[in-house]
């Protein structure tokens, strides 16, 4: 890269060159359209060895920020502790950290099947963004199903082991107004449903929502809660992990 030299500043009345590097611009990479009114567009960017899904000027995801997807996982693996054949339900790919971390966790005869609404999310993640979560999406656990999470959820009476919903912004759904049923107190009773008694429910949220904490405790889950940072040991800001645990009775 090309470095520029400047010599404004001054050291006793010497002036001192300093390097200044120009800014690498972002590139835009491919983008959907996304289906609901009023209609948005999904766009993934590049900036040298940097990754962003955008809606419009709000960011979504950063290739440098996933800490807390990660310990999505992680939590909610911990949560569930030790049982035969896992079956694990992941709502949103996104870049591939949670399904990453999940599998990381789990043992080798669990199944994770990821619910992607968007087939070209799949498809970055086969092709330009495969790297960054070392190809989660070839792991023979792995099963992708281009359905709404929410069918699934629906379809699922005490199926799953776990549901991680990794989805728009949280229980916020920032992208999709018809996710906002999965955060309601019906759509906590369909997960509750779904889940096997000791099964997890595990929630990323941008921010607290001591409301939500309470519709997960009127459904019967046993809560818990940890605000983790966003890059980790390096800090930053905090998100929130849910992690709710049906009862064994």
């Amino acid at each position: 890269m090309k470095q520029i030299l400047d010599t404004k500043d001054t050291f006793y009345g010497v002036k001192i060159p300093f390097r200044r590097c120009p800014v690498i611009p972002w590139q835009l990479l491919g983008s959907v359209s996304l289906p609901g009114t009023p209609p948005q567009e999904l766009q993934l960017y590049q900036r040298d060895q940097e990754f962003s899904l955008r809606l419009g000027n709000q960011e979504l995801m950063n290739s440098r920020v996933h800490a807390s997807e990660e310990a999505l996982a992680e939590l909610s693996c911990q949560r569930l502790g030790s049982r035969p054949g896992p079956v694990m339900l992941i709502g949103g790919l996104g870049m591939g950290y949670t399904l990453r971390a999940a599998l990381n966790h789990l043992p080798a005869d669990a199944r994770v099947i990821v619910a992607e609404l968007l087939p070209e999310v799949v498809e970055w993640n086969q092709g330009v963004l495969a790297h960054l979560a070392a190809t989660p999406l070839t792991d023979k656990r792995v099963t992708v199903k281009l359905k709404d999470v929410v069918k699934l959820v629906k379809a699922g009476e005490k199926r799953y082991d776990a549901i991680l919903l990794d989805i728009d912004n949280g229980h916020t759904a920032m992208t999709q107004s018809d996710k906002n049923w999965l955060y309601s107190f019906n759509g906590l009773r369909g997960i509750f449903a779904a889940l096997k008694p000791g099964g997890v429910l595990g929630v990323w949220s941008a921010g607290p929502d001591q409301r939500f904490v309470k519709r997960l405790e009127q459904v019967r889950f046993e809560v818990g809660e940890k605000r983790v940072k966003a890059r980790g040991a390096a800090g930053g800001t905090s998100h929130w992990i849910w992690t709710a645990r049906r009862p064994l009775r």
